[in-house]
């Protein structure tokens, strides 16, 4: 059983200028549930997930894995149980994978438990290259013979090996492809350099609880001793920051007054302290923040850097209220070289934004225009609704499938806390 498929041809239609107010609440990390489903692949037995997001990528996880030879025994609103019994199918095709990049995150835990891997070259947002490169020499040093041919990569190893290996670049899905093959690999496997989300750290704590030896998750460099089998993972997912973040950035650029709730503030610790710079008052619970605006706020500078900085995942939401804060903003994106694809939407209503390279010079104007607006990306197809919610008259965003990856009913809940919000199909 999977989810229900939403239209990819649906738009959403945003009617401006109203506050938003009220509470609503979070759901489940996406970055924390998909490498979590793609672990249980090292698994044998029935898997248990909590907390799971009912959103897009999550659904194409889930064909993945059954492609592979797992079993859904029971999704129901936010609980699955999949059964990795009979998994045996070691191919990803392009088919399955090519709407997400996620998908590449089955690579280690195919090879650490088959041996064996046929995984196409994913696809996903057009934000700019997440070379695999950085998982591939990993996996080779770890003994795996690897090659690439016709868009797939191909791998092939009787047992993976211990080994040390630095990544040049910080790397999320790296890190995690590493850690969850060398679970299973023989001999030690110590990883430098690597990256601190929590979804991280997440991924690494569960699969101890399952039987891995994993130290260092929240540090630079992970120990991981290999182990020969491990227990079927029982867990549940932390709420997603991005979500969160996202959500506190929509109540700041309407004028509002918003509780998020089921969240974890220290997590989005960075953009709160942003928020408050700008003149918002956060206002935080050890599960809760509150982000209240006059839709006043003056111009911050942003610089997107691997947890705990500034998320990339938040920067084209910023990028939408910094339109309207009163003077300038300089926006530098390090993560990617290509994540400034919602600026020319931006700037159809009427934003003031010059681009630069990797730095966005944003003069704040003192209002947005509805217009029609095409979404490029997830992160940019939230940027894009944010704007709309505090422009005059109407706007009408197409291809909003690519919101549909990582936000659970985001119309729905707008349209609880006021926004003039729906769903065109």
């Amino acid at each position: 059983m999977c989810l229900p498929e939403k239209k990819i041809m649906d738009k959403f239609i945003v009617e401006g200028g109203n506050r938003l107010e009220g509470e609503l609440e979070i759901s489940g990390a996406k970055n924390a549930a998909l490498p979590m489903m793609a672990a249980s692949i090292l698994t044998t037995g029935v898997n248990k997930f909590s907390g799971i997001p009912q959103v897009r990528d999550v659904n194409t996880m889930l064909h993945l894995l059954n492609h592979l030879g797992g079993r859904t025994e029971d999704f129901n609103e936010d609980r699955l149980l999949f059964d990795t019994t009979h998994i045996n199918n070691y191919e990803a095709s392009y088919d399955l994978v090519s709407t997400m990049r996620a998908s590449c995150l089955v690579l280690g835990p195919l090879l650490a438990r088959l041996g064996r891997a046929k995984v196409s070259l994913p696809g996903g947002c057009a934000i700019g290259a997440r070379p695999l490169d950085l998982h591939i020499r990993g996996l080779e040093l770890m003994g795996a013979k690897i090659r690439l041919e016709q868009g797939y990569i191909y791998g092939e190893v009787k047992r993976l090996r211990g080994t040390r290996y630095y990544f040049d670049t910080v790397s999320v899905t790296g890190t995690a492809n590493l850690l969850m093959a060398a679970t299973l690999a023989e001999g030690e496997t110590i990883l430098e350099n690597v990256a601190k989300e929590p979804e991280v750290v997440f991924l690494a704590d569960v699969l101890n609880q399952c039987g891995a030896k994993i130290k260092g998750q929240g540090t630079d460099t992970l120990v991981i001793q290999g182990v020969q089998s491990l227990e079927p993972i029982d867990c549940h997912i932390f709420p997603d920051r991005i979500e969160a973040g996202t959500y506190m950035i929509a109540s700041a650029i309407t004028g509002g007054n918003v509780k998020i709730n089921n969240c974890l503030p220290r997590q989005v610790e960075t953009l709160t302290l942003k928020l408050r710079q700008a003149g918002m008052i956060v206002e935080e619970t050890e599960t809760s923040v509150r982000v209240i605006s006059d839709g006043s706020f003056n111009g911050v500078n942003i610089k997107t850097q691997p947890y705990p900085g500034f998320a990339t995942d938040l920067q084209a939401q910023f990028m939408a209220l910094m339109t309207l804060a009163q003077g300038q903003s300089i926006i530098l994106e390090t993560i990617f070289e290509n994540r400034f694809m919602h600026a020319a939407e931006l700037k159809r209503m009427g934003a003031d934004i010059t681009l630069q390279g990797r730095t966005a010079i944003v003069n704040g104007v003192k209002r947005l225009s509805g217009a029609p607006l095409m979404a490029t990306d997830l992160r940019a197809s939230a940027s894009l609704v944010l704007a709309a919610l505090a422009a005059e008259g109407e706007s009408v965003i197409s291809r909003v499938y690519h919101i549909d990856r990582g936000y659970f009913n985001i119309e729905e809940k707008l349209y609880r806390l006021g926004a003039k919000i729906r769903r065109k199909k």
